[in-house]
């Protein structure tokens, strides 16, 4: 499907009736991907559409090229909702993923204070102005060259970890 130039659709669906059918297929087209590229500031190189993950499928499995970290990207032509953070948990936990891409129609904010407020701590939710992309970080101050620090540094990210476990299994 030609859209030619870039601009807003008030009703996705009109355009692409079925996210997995239609959506998917334009988004993995190497110039779509790359205008999701540039507003994550990755540059990610597919490597399947409705990848496998048990008897699920993950809309986009993608490695970020140069660094060969996994990337899963999944789609929802609607408000984000709890069954598509679910999946989204999933998806990320089964393929091994060290970037999460979730492209949505609006992000509610009750997803994100939900988030913050049982992980009992905040996140850097950093906006990207020119970009129809945000990135959410967790920041910890760490010493990586100080070998004394390491078993400190480690353990935080596992109670990170384990806290994102607790929290996001509500969703599951």
């Amino acid at each position: 499907m030609n859209l030619g130039q870039l601009k807003e659709i008030k009703d996705l669906r009109r355009v692409w009736s079925h996210e997995a059918l239609d959506f998917t297929p334009w988004l993995a087209e190497e110039d779509n991907l790359m205008l999701l590229s540039d507003a994550a500031g990755l540059e990610i190189t597919v490597d399947e559409t409705e990848s496998s993950v048990g008897d699920f499928n993950v809309d986009i499995y993608a490695t970020e090229t140069g660094t060969d970290r996994k990337i899963i990207i999944e789609n929802q032509l609607e408000d984000t909702n709890h069954d598509h953070l679910g999946k989204l948990i999933t998806y990320a936990s089964g393929k091994s993923a060290d970037i999460v891409i979730w492209v949505v129609k609006h992000a509610r904010e009750e997803h994100r204070a939900d988030m913050e407020s049982d992980m009992g701590m905040m996140m850097d939710w950093r906006e990207l102005p020119d970009k129809k992309a945000s990135r959410i970080l967790v920041i910890h101050d760490a010493d990586f060259d100080n070998k004394d620090k390491w078993s400190e540094q480690f353990d935080w990210a596992m109670d990170v970890a384990i806290k994102m476990k607790r929290v996001f299994k509500k969703y599951l």
